[in-house]
């Protein structure tokens, strides 16, 4: 196995590490966004639905965890603009981290795809230098190809984690919204 990797690094072009390098890191920093963003987000909804429950069971105003007290508290009086602006605040906060697993599941493939397509011009490159046979060639693509699948491994899992955090935070909205309805019909 270890001899199979020396043998795959010191076969391959360095633009091919290199593309194998930033998919690694892209990777690492995917995972690390997706569970940071995760975790927060459900720790965030757990403290919503407990006050979207509080205020279904008859309870004034909303829990002291909720997102929307700050805005309550700072504002004279609860009005729609007030609360609205608490909606367009908490869905800023609710998606931070989307974009950069959007641009990672969009992205990935092709970085992948140039990786495998500097490595076939290096295979056929050192083909005709020599007088290479069938053998040769399958060995250089089947090599280069390793960058395809490494960017649409990556893609896979940045675009499953995009999915699930999006609906993560559409439910968390979904409760806040609630909540303001819930504030505004008992005030009407």
């Amino acid at each position: 196995m270890i001899n199979n990797l020396i043998d795959f690094y010191l076969k391959s072009h360095p633009v091919t590490i290199g593309v194998l390098a930033l998919l690694s890191l892209y990777f690492i920093i995917l995972n690390w966004v997706f569970f940071y963003r995760y975790f927060s987000l459900s720790s965030w909804l757990k403290s919503e639905s407990a006050s979207l429950e509080a205020l279904l069971l008859g309870a004034q105003t909303v829990n002291e965890n909720s997102f929307l007290n700050n805005f309550i508290k700072s504002s004279n009086f609860v009005s729609k603009e007030v609360l609205a602006l608490a909606m367009h605040a908490a869905t800023k906060e609710a998606t931070k981290g989307l974009s950069i697993l959007s641009i990672f599941a969009s992205t990935s493939p092709f970085i992948g795809l140039f990786g495998t397509v500097v490595s076939i011009l290096d295979t056929f490159a050192h083909i005709g230098q020599s007088s290479g046979s069938m053998s040769i060639i399958a060995a250089g693509v089947s090599d280069a190809l390793i960058a395809t699948a490494s960017g649409i491994f990556v893609a896979i899992f940045a675009y499953t984690y995009h999915q699930l955090l999006k609906r993560k935070s559409y439910e968390l909205i979904s409760h806040l919204q609630m909540q303001s309805d819930a504030i505004l019909a008992r005030k009407a």
